[in-house]
């Protein structure tokens, strides 16, 4: 598989060509995060590539959305909280700077992280973080994306 699905990444999760997806939501799709710095980083796309803000989604849409990012957020804690007992919390964002669709982040934290950066927001992290082949997601994942994958399937049935 190219990586053409990073360019399309609503439209190739709706043709079943997105590697990173977890799981199809109501409203969208929950896939795991490119970077794994913070390990169980997920995101919820929602399932229109057209839709930029929150607030042009019609009510009930708007709702599913924002219940599919809690059950998503949900799923990160309680794998995270399985996986690693260093797991503080999680933390939800919709903030759309820089990709154009509607999407959530969602942001696992943990005690092993530097002291500098574990009250602060992600973002904060230093750059390097978001390039560096140490943090990109892989196959030494694999057991994380089921893990969040089995919550999700439990949250959503």
């Amino acid at each position: 598989m190219s990586d053409d699905w990073q360019k399309d990444r609503i439209g190739s999760a709706l043709r079943g060509e997105n590697p990173t997806v977890l799981r199809r939501l109501e409203a969208g799709f929950a896939v795991i995060g490119d970077v794994q710095f913070l390990p169980g980083y997920s995101l919820l796309l929602v399932d229109d590539p057209a839709v930029q803000r929150l607030s042009e989604l019609p009510t009930a849409k708007r709702m599913a959305f924002l219940s599919d990012m809690d059950k998503l957020g949900e799923a990160v804690e309680r794998a995270c909280k399985r996986l690693d007992p260093a797991f503080r919390r999680v933390n939800l964002e919709i903030l759309g700077n820089t990709h154009p669709y509607l999407h959530a982040h969602v942001w696992p934290r943990f005690d092993w992280e530097p002291a500098d950066r574990v009250g602060m927001p992600v973002w904060l992290y230093p750059g390097d973080h978001w390039g560096d082949e140490r943090y990109a997601l892989g196959p030494q994942h694999d057991d994380l994306r089921e893990a969040i994958s089995e919550e999700l399937g439990q949250l959503t049935t």
